[in-house]
């Protein structure tokens, strides 16, 4: 298959369920958490929800995507975006709220073992790594686009929510006309460890964990931290997303910048970098040049860490790269869920500032981790 034909609705798809059903609840949280007068710690309790989700659906999608190819997930990834953020912006009181986040959780889930098969079928081998690093830079376009639509288009949280579903109706259109059925000539062998083993296996574990941890608070309380100082406007606000967007596209050149450094060096340098955007925010949450260098590093370092854990799970699990993606990402979210809520009850008991601090602290920790 052509390059661009299936990356595209890739990009689309990943910008839809990640970018719009998942990540942009931290741009909403705040609004969200006044109509439904919700605590911090109720807060990080619901958007945990997104990522225990994530757990669940990512285990069904990896053995669903082995035995019947990408397209089934796809479908299925695309119909709980549409139905999650649905359920979200009709929501009456918390509990509506939290199964919408659940569904639209799953779909993230549901989506990444399928592309990542879909990219191993159907992409020539040279360009596998720079295709799975380009579709996960959806996620970036999609953070983008919920930025944007709230200086653009300040509707309320609900008819946004409304919309982002009629957009993912959209691409769920276009990837039902492109991604094609998988016949039993292209299934994949069930997983196998490489000969890397288990200790491959075990620091992949570890360094997804710490970094689901690390990035869960930034995500899901970043932008309340920077409202609740009272210095900045919407559209700073809004800017500060955007930015983390934007600098998060550079995530598509991931197996490029692997390719030149290696991978340990990669995951070192970007794992700091994450941390770093933490402490930053930390001890210049006031200053507006501060908060969007907060946001840029964070784009950056936060996607290609994920971009980098697909390369990497493949390397670990190279039979099978459903399960190469599966494994590293569950835990990843295994972390979120962990992070999430440690971060709404730290919030409340020692404020953001000291939070941050310790989550960014974390993420600089796993930055030792060997990768190999």
């Amino acid at each position: 298959m052509n390059f661009t034909r299936l990356v595209f609705p890739g990009i689309t798809m990943i910008a839809v369920t990640y970018g719009l059903a998942r990540y942009s609840f931290g741009l909403l949280l705040p609004n969200i958490s006044k109509s439904f007068i919700m605590s911090d710690t109720l807060s990080g309790i619901i958007s945990s929800l997104f990522y225990l989700a994530f757990c669940f659906t990512i285990i069904y999608s990896t053995v669903i995507t082995t035995n019947k190819g990408p397209r089934p997930m796809i479908m299925l990834a695309g119909g709980f975006a549409v139905s999650g953020m649905l359920m979200i912006s009709a929501s009456l009181n918390e509990w509506m709220l939290a199964a919408g986040v659940l569904l639209a959780g799953g779909s993230t889930g549901l989506v990444s073992p399928p592309f990542g098969s879909a990219i191993a079928l159907w992409i020539k081998a040279p360009l596998q790594g720079k295709a799975n690093t380009w579709i996960n830079s959806g996620t970036s376009l999609g953070i983008v686009a919920t930025g944007l639509g709230a200086i653009l288009l300040p509707l309320h949280w609900r008819y946004t929510y409304l919309l982002y579903a009629l957009i993912a109706l959209i691409v769920l259109w276009w990837n039902y006309r492109i991604i094609p059925k998988a016949d039993d000539s292209l299934k994949f062998q069930r997983g196998i460890l490489s000969a890397k083993g288990v200790e491959g296996a075990k620091s992949i574990i570890i360094g997804a964990i710490l970094m689901g941890i690390s990035s869960a608070c930034f995500w899901t309380f970043s932008r309340s931290f920077i409202e609740s100082s009272g210095e900045f406007n919407s559209l700073v606000l809004s800017l500060f997303w955007v930015t983390i967007g934007l600098f998060g596209i550079t995530s598509g050149l991931g197996g490029t910048v692997i390719e030149r450094i290696g991978l340990q060096s990669s995951y070192t340098l970007f794992a700091v970098m994450m941390g770093g955007a933490s402490f930053l925010l930390t001890w210049a949450s006031e200053s507006t040049p501060m908060i969007l260098g907060a946001a840029a590093l964070f784009g950056t370092s936060n996607l290609f860490i994920c971009g980098l854990l697909i390369v990497w799970g493949i390397r670990v699990f190279e039979s099978n790269a459903s399960l190469g993606i599966g494994l590293p990402f569950i835990m990843l979210s295994f972390g979120q869920v962990i992070g999430s809520i440690l971060a709404g009850s730290m919030i409340e008991w020692v404020g953001y500032a000291v939070t941050f601090a310790v989550f960014g602290a974390i993420s600089i920790v796993g930055s030792f981790l060997r990768t190999a």
